[in-house]
């Protein structure tokens, strides 16, 4: 299946409101909103609220008031992801009914003993009423384009027969993303490099539901002294929203884009870093944060 042709961009943020958005965050969103903006595409907004057990309650409202703070408008409405389960079934069926996908009710703790992976056969006899959907990850290695880092060679099976499904019905994120990316016609992901193990799962996905695929471009990480990544689960910081020139300024500094004029507003700087946005000045290596 052939790559999209680089022809009326549509890319997006997807966020999960697990908690609010902070610098790292502010940097994926601000480079694939001025990428979007620079192909004078559109830029969508997704809200990943698939897993309520790990939703900070009204995080949803402050990442949205964090985006239109910082002057990050969206095209058209939100899509949330609580109100796809009937998609997703319909291709968790069509995997299941091709072979690509299967039933398994192996234990973490039995998989512990495979480094937590699962290829191949299952270890636990299958109970029907208590089962995770896998991928069955194929072997094939995939030259996937990235126009940050260049081609990434990639193993669906490097990674074993990632979950699609939980053993407690919650849908994953890996179905989840490939099947709401196809259904917004998404033609351009941009993304942190965390997510680059999870790309050569997504490829096969796409060719197994018949979906085309996107163009990625996977940004480096922020990361704090230590060199591990700033997230919501290590408690960085949230936004302040007051602040939300400064931040831009810091975000585009960290991802080596020119530095705007001072003493502009906001739209009148984001609009100058779209016509300045240069893809090749982006880092290679992850950023320490001030």
């Amino acid at each position: 299946m052939s790559v999209i042709p680089k022809t009326d961009y549509i890319g997006r943020f997807a966020p999960s409101p697990t908690g609010p958005l902070h610098l790292g965050s502010l940097c994926t969103a601000l480079a694939s909103y001025l990428d979007a903006r620079a192909h004078r595409g559109q830029w969508l907004l997704r809200i990943e609220n698939l897993d309520p057990p790990r939703e900070q309650e009204g995080a949803d409202k402050l990442i949205i008031d964090a985006l239109q703070a910082h002057g990050l408008h969206w095209d058209g409405g939100i899509l949330w992801q609580s109100n796809r389960h009937a998609a997703y079934a319909d291709a968790l069926e069509q995997l299941l009914d091709q072979g690509d996908a299967f039933y398994c009710s192996c234990s973490r703790a039995q998989l512990a003993e495979h480094d937590g992976i699962h290829r191949g056969d299952c270890i636990a006899e299958l109970n029907p009423n208590d089962a995770a959907v896998r991928l069955r990850a194929n072997s094939r290695r995939y030259d996937i384009p990235d126009r940050h880092l260049g081609a990434q060679h990639c193993c669906p099976a490097d990674g074993g027969d990632v979950v699609l499904r939980r053993r407690d019905g919650l849908f994953a994120y890996q179905l989840a993303v490939v099947v709401d990316d196809a259904f917004s016609g998404i033609t351009d992901i941009v993304r942190g490099s965390d997510l680059l193990d999870s790309t050569a799962w997504q490829w096969q996905l796409q060719s197994c539901l018949d979906f085309p695929h996107p163009r990625y471009l996977h940004l480096p990480l922020l990361v704090d002294t230590q060199g591990d990544k700033l997230s919501k689960r290590s408690y960085a910081p949230a936004l302040d929203n007051d602040q939300a020139e400064q931040n831009l300024r810091l975000a585009l500094r960290y991802l080596g884009q020119p530095a705007p004029p001072d003493q502009t507003s906001l739209d009148a700087l984001l609009r100058w870093s779209t016509e300045h946005w240069q893809v090749e000045q982006l880092p290679k290596a992850a950023i320490i944060a001030d």
